[in-house]
């Protein structure tokens, strides 16, 4: 068989192999996972836009996604870090067992550990542990950007010595901005 019919061949079982993994809950890029979330009650922007791929098993709900980096979004006031896997598990209105999200709460990051949409209040409820936190729906109707720096807004001890301004800090840049 000459190079050519081999190539073709090999495309195309590679686009069956695409297809099928899509179909089976597999690995798909981009607005796919986003639009997973409207299937089981959630609204797209809970998700950022930086999805490289992510894995469903839909008998059990449980998911892992993998962004392309690490990225920060603003939801109104509310700032959120994605770390680059994030996993959890899927029910209808509905996420548990989530691990990869952290929300900034005065200086202090806190991991969101579920969420739970409320549609006859128009609220989606954060939970970071037994503690929760209910916004307005509407603030993730919208895939947001993935923003990775965010200037001042370091993490981790650093943050806290830098915001309270206890000791000079020098703010980590990664290239990008929001």
């Amino acid at each position: 068989m000459s190079p050519q019919p081999r190539l073709l061949l090999l495309l195309l079982a590679a686009a069956a192999a695409a297809v099928a993994a899509a179909e089976a809950g597999g690995a798909s890029p981009n607005g796919a996972a986003n639009d997973v979330l409207a299937k089981y009650g959630l609204p797209p922007g809970l998700i950022p836009d930086s999805v490289a791929s992510y894995t469903l098993d839909k008998a059990t709900g449980h998911f892992e996604i993998h962004l392309a980096s690490t990225c920060y979004v603003h939801f109104g006031s509310h700032l959120v870090y994605y770390e680059k896997t994030i996993t959890g598990t899927l029910s209808k209105g509905a996420i548990s067992d989530l691990s990869g999200v952290q929300a900034k709460k005065l200086f202090l990051w806190v991991y969101v550990t579920g969420m739970v949409a409320h549609p006859d209040k128009g609220t989606i409820e954060f939970q970071a542990g037994f503690v929760s936190e209910s916004l307005s729906a509407s603030l993730f109707d919208e895939v947001p950007t993935c923003g990775a720096g965010v200037g001042a807004q370091l993490r981790g001890a650093a943050g806290v010595i830098g915001e309270l301004g206890l000791l000079p800090v020098a703010e980590v840049h990664s290239g990008f901005g929001i």
